[in-house]
């Protein structure tokens, strides 16, 4: 099958499923006779996909596009497609290791990452994708993009990178979360932008980032986050804003984990300068600067998740390099990227964790080296199949 059939295979499988497909005898060599009680049931998505066939040469042209951003050479073509069939997997994934190991891999990272991150296209911007790529081609962990507190605003000369530290009045950094450029970029009132774009880059979901049982307050609509409602300021409690709300909508089933990440954002300016008092506004009358207390109410601390407090920028990049949901993003992303998807969080291109949970564990026991994981992707059974 040619690769571009891909994609039309993958809508016809979710056109099955939407219209009623499901689980039906299937028959085959393993189809039992009438009247047997075990009869043979599989899944019709599961059939259809064993139908693919192995093609390394296709798998080869999609890998190498993606990992080196030109077609691969006809010396390559050959290597595959003359390769005796018992050594052809051997030949595809040494291609795909040197692919990863050359220089072009480093400029595809750059791309890769100026997409993720949604910046680019300015010095400043830019360093922020640099700084990823840097720490993916060196098979550095994943996570220093979280905890890195040197070197964080990289520069390259398209075959090298130079990592430079950051000046923008940060004491500790805390990689990409402490950047200025990131900073810069996702100004907004209130630092929400800001707490979107670290829960969306690296958790992959959108808020609410965290859900429970649902519980009826009295008012029109349900509160379903785990946080004790009181855990954050409401008009009820004296706050400016009321994500206490229940009118329409439960403002703090989002906010109960927003309000408590933002104040750590709130003192960075427009142009991702750190200074020594909020520089973010209130969205009312005067749009005066954030307090402390238009979050949460006087002795609540910040947090990354309940129960993982936070109080400052490298104890929430600790907190969240902690979390299995980032590894599990990280691989997600990856796999979209190699499959050729659209953004996981902005199209709902979701991976479902059954299908990427060897690859995840891999990836934690590797130290969380996005690199080898990449490789793991580009060889792996399902890649290659077609």
């Amino acid at each position: 099958m040619a690769t571009r059939d891909l994609p039309q295979l993958l809508l016809a499988l979710a056109l099955l499923g939407a219209c009623g497909g499901g689980i039906e005898p299937v028959p085959g060599d393993d189809d039992t006779t009438p009247g047997d009680d075990d009869t043979a049931t599989r899944d019709e998505w599961d059939v259809k996909l064993d139908q693919r066939e192995v093609d390394y040469n296709a798998a080869l042209r999609i890998a190498a596009l993606r990992l080196t951003g030109e077609l691969p050479t006809l010396v390559e073509i050959r290597a595959v497609a003359d390769a005796p069939e018992a050594q052809r997997k051997d030949v595809y994934e040494s291609l795909v290791g040197g692919y990863l190991d050359g220089p072009r891999f480093a400029r595809q990272m750059i791309g890769f990452w100026k997409d993720t991150l949604k910046m680019g296209d300015a010095a400043e911007l830019d360093s922020a994708a640099v700084f990823a790529a840097m720490v993916t081609v060196e098979g550095r962990p994943y996570t220093d993009l979280l905890t890195a507190a040197t070197g964080t605003c990289a520069t390259t000369d398209g075959a090298t990178f130079t990592p430079v530290d950051c000046a923008n009045g940060v004491t500790t950094h805390a990689g990409l979360l402490s950047h200025p450029g990131v900073m810069r970029q996702f100004f907004s009132n209130m630092a929400f932008r800001r707490v979107r774009w670290v829960q969306e880059t690296f958790a992959c979901t959108a808020f609410p980032a965290e859900i429970a049982e649902p519980q009826n307050l009295g008012g029109n609509a349900l509160y379903t986050a785990p946080w004790p409602f009181e855990s954050i300021q409401g008009a009820d409690t004296g706050g400016r804003v009321d994500f206490h709300d229940l009118s329409a909508v439960a403002c703090a089933n989002c906010h109960a984990t927003m309000n408590h990440i933002a104040p750590l954002f709130v003192s960075f300016d427009d142009q991702g300068q750190l200074q020594g008092s909020p520089q973010v506004a209130v969205p009312i009358d005067g749009a005066p600067p954030v307090e402390f207390s238009d979050y949460l109410p006087a002795g609540e601390p910040t947090a990354w998740r309940l129960g993982v407090a936070t109080p400052d920028l490298p104890a929430l990049g600790q907190a969240m390099a902690a979390d299995p949901a980032i590894a599990e993003c990280a691989i997600a992303r990856t796999w979209n990227w190699a499959l050729g998807k659209t953004d996981i969080v902005d199209t709902l291109s979701t991976v479902p964790h059954d299908v990427i949970a060897d690859q995840i564990a891999a990836f934690t026991a590797d130290g969380f080296n996005l690199k080898n994981a990449m490789l793991a992707v580009f060889t792996s059974d399902d890649f290659v199949r077609f």
